[in-house]
């Protein structure tokens, strides 16, 4: 160690941060990050709906925004109200609903349309902080939403949760196809198990005959998956539906509609990923 063995007190600090982290990540069972390397691809929607429909079923779920620059977890989820601090020192996520905790940068911020101009330094230390100072409980699943790319988020999460696995989301066009293959590769070198690729905006259902359109093409999704020899989860239809409920953060009115095709598609993800979940 430098300055002849002495520990500094950044150090110092950061050992304690990475006791807690580790602490409170092992009162999580399995750690998921939705992540793409194309941004417009629905990923947000898509780490929002599943960890909604996990908590529906009875599992315990965090849900965290990583994507600090453009959060939207707390608009699609209509979070109306920021930390729970009842008890003195002690920091509680969102509580959403008995089965579903959330965190977004959104939730402390003044201004909700306020830019977030930070450098990759500070970007890891909050992330981090959501983690170590936040008293999470114990959680059946961690779903963690992260910004497009390959940068400092997802590579912060992958470094400060080891365990975490990727759920990666893609449209069928090769333009976001193109960038989801650097996801996969991405998880290769950092080591992160890949649960799967979900196709976003799989066709339109149209709503006279019910007859899927492929407004961006159809199985590129399924095709590259199997070319880079990762599970392909499933396809998940635009719905005007999704977007109204997104839109004024009512994703939980939407999933009461049980025979809805987009619920369908979702069912059909966890039905997939169940045993992969389970493993």
């Amino acid at each position: 160690m430098e300055n002849g063995g002495c520990q500094t007190p950044g150090d110092f600090e950061r050992a304690q941060q990475d006791k807690m982290i580790e602490a409170n990540l092992g009162r999580v069972g399995r750690k998921i990050l939705v992540m793409s390397g194309k941004g417009g691809v629905g990923k947000s929607t898509v780490a929002s709906y599943l960890a909604l429909l996990l908590s529906q079923n009875g599992s315990r779920v965090g849900l965290l925004d990583v994507d600090l620059h453009g959060p939207t977890v707390a608009r699609l989820m209509n979070v109306q109200g920021g930390f729970d601090m009842a008890e003195e020192g002690v920091v509680r996520p969102y509580k959403f609903s008995d089965n579903l905790r959330i965190v977004s940068l959104e939730m402390i911020l003044g201004d909700k349309d306020t830019a977030v101009i930070w450098r990759g330094p500070m970007k890891i230390s909050a992330i981090r902080q959501f983690i170590s100072d936040i008293e999470w409980g114990d959680l059946d699943y961690l779903v963690v939403d992260s910004p497009p790319g390959t940068g400092d988020e997802p590579l912060t999460v992958a470094q400060t949760i080891p365990d975490a696995e990727a759920i990666i989301v893609t449209t069928p066009q090769e333009i976001s196809l193109a960038d989801v293959r650097k996801s996969i590769n991405f998880c290769r070198q950092v080591n992160m198990r890949i649960l799967g690729v979900v196709e976003n905006m799989s066709g339109l259902v149209c709503p006279s005959c019910g007859e899927a359109v492929p407004l961006f093409g159809t199985g590129g999704g399924e095709l590259m998956a199997g070319q880079m020899g990762v599970p392909f989860l499933g396809r998940i239809p635009v719905d005007g539906e999704m977007v109204v409920s997104g839109d004024r953060g009512d994703l939980k009115g939407l999933t009461a509609k049980k025979d809805a095709a987009v619920n369908l598609a979702y069912e059909k993800i966890l039905e997939s990923l169940r045993g992969k979940l389970q493993g």
